[in-house]
Formats: C-alpha cells, sequence, structure tokens
C-alpha cells in the first residue's frame, strides 16, 4: 500500500504539469488563430506556448484535433461571458454592451478556427457549444431590442462579424498592438447600434447558418 501511495504521490505533479501544459498550447493556439488563422505552423504554436513540438503532439494528434478543441473551448468562454451579462446586468443594452466588450477579451476572432477547410463542423461538441452561444447573443439582442435601445435591422451575424473583424490585428503587426485601440472602436461600433437607426443598411440582417463553409 505504501508503494502505491508514494507512485501516486509521484504522478500528482506531472498530471499537474501535463495539463498547465495542454491549458498553454490552447491558449497559444487561440492567439495564434486571431493572428494567423487556423493554419498557423504547429511549431510556432508550440514555440509561443513555451513547449516542444513533442509535448504538443502528445496532447493533440494532429492539426484538426487542435483546432476543434480551440474553437469548442472559445465558444463556451464566449458563451459564459453572454451568460453572465444576461444574469447580471439589469440594462438590456448595457448586457450588449458588456457582452461585445468580454467577447473581445476572449479572443472571439480564434472563431475563425470554425471557417477552416479541415473542420468538421458536424462535430457534436461544437454544435452543441455554437447552439449554445447563438441562443444567449440571440437573447441579448432579443431583450436590447424589444427595449427599444437596439436597431432592428441588424442580426446576430452582423455582431459577430463586427466584433471578430474590429479585434483582429491589422496584417504585419503584432497583437499587442490591437489591444491599444480595438475596445475604442467597439464602442463607436456600440454607439452605431443604437436605436434610432441613423442610416439604412444594405442587404439583409445576417444569421449564424450565413457563415456555413458551402455558403460562404
Amino acid at each position: 500500500m505504501g508503494g502505491m501511495a508514494t507512485a501516486e504521490r509521484k504522478a500528482q505533479p506531472a498530471r499537474v504539469d501535463a495539463t498547465r501544459n495542454r491549458e498553454r498550447i490552447i491558449a497559444a493556439a487561440r492567439e495564434a488563430f486571431v493572428e494567423h488563422g487556423p493554419s498557423v505552423p504547429l511549431d510556432a504554436i508550440a514555440h509561443r506556448a513555451g513547449v516542444g513540438n513533442a509535448t504538443l503532439y502528445r496532447h493533440f494528434a494532429d492539426r484538426n484535433e487542435l483546432v476543434h478543441v480551440v474553437a469548442s473551448y472559445s465558444l463556451a468562454r464566449i458563451t459564459e461571458q453572454a451568460d453572465s451579462a444576461l444574469a447580471e446586468e439589469p440594462d438590456a443594452f448595457e448586457a450588449l454592451r458588456r457582452f461585445v466588450h468580454r467577447a473581445a477579451d476572449e479572443r472571439v476572432g480564434a472563431l475563425c478556427s470554425l471557417l477552416y477547410d479541415g473542420f468538421d463542423k458536424n462535430d457534436a461538441n461544437v454544435v452543441d457549444a455554437r447552439v449554445r452561444l447563438e441562443a444567449a447573443v440571440t437573447r441579448l439582442m432579443d431583450n436590447a431590442r424589444e427595449s427599444g435601445q437596439l436597431r432592428p435591422d441588424v442580426g446576430i451575424g452582423d455582431l459577430m462579424v463586427a466584433i471578430t473583424q474590429l479585434t483582429r490585428p491589422l496584417a504585419g503587426t503584432a497583437c499587442a498592438h490591437v489591444e491599444r485601440y480595438m475596445h475604442r472602436h467597439l464602442q463607436l461600433f456600440l454607439d452605431g447600434l443604437r436605436a434610432p437607426a441613423r442610416s439604412e443598411l444594405s442587404g439583409t440582417a445576417v444569421t449564424f447558418e450565413d457563415f456555413e463553409p458551402d455558403r460562404i
């Protein structure tokens, strides 16, 4: 029994290190996807995470697995922000504003991985996470619209595309630079969402379904 207990104690630090390394890889991949898209070299992600290539491959068999994990992780984290805003903000537009800024902090641009050529959009975990995000953000927008504060001609796709585009770095710049102005630009965008609308938008409101790979 003593030997088993000793072995267990020795194994615990290894498990902690493995968990920490996995989290570092996911975080590094999320940042890299925002900056360069999901085709970024895996060795660049490993370097950014401060681990060796072998460590990355111990946790993720290939790029597709890493892309799926990052997408699911990002969807879940952003959904948490939407749920928190719904639960904690009494003003409907303030809840939407809070979500937009928090989604930016969660690197919403990493969701570009959902459009990756090798991505399985029918993966059960991803489908579930996406449905929950869409429901939460739709509720935020419906509440703001029903309160008379959100213009009626914008859809969830309009919102998510704008957040993604306004929080991704300009080509050839470091990711750190975008944080200097992304919240400023998001606030300008939010002011444009307020009712009454001051202009007529071209086209129709964008939905999540418009981003299916076969419709892009």
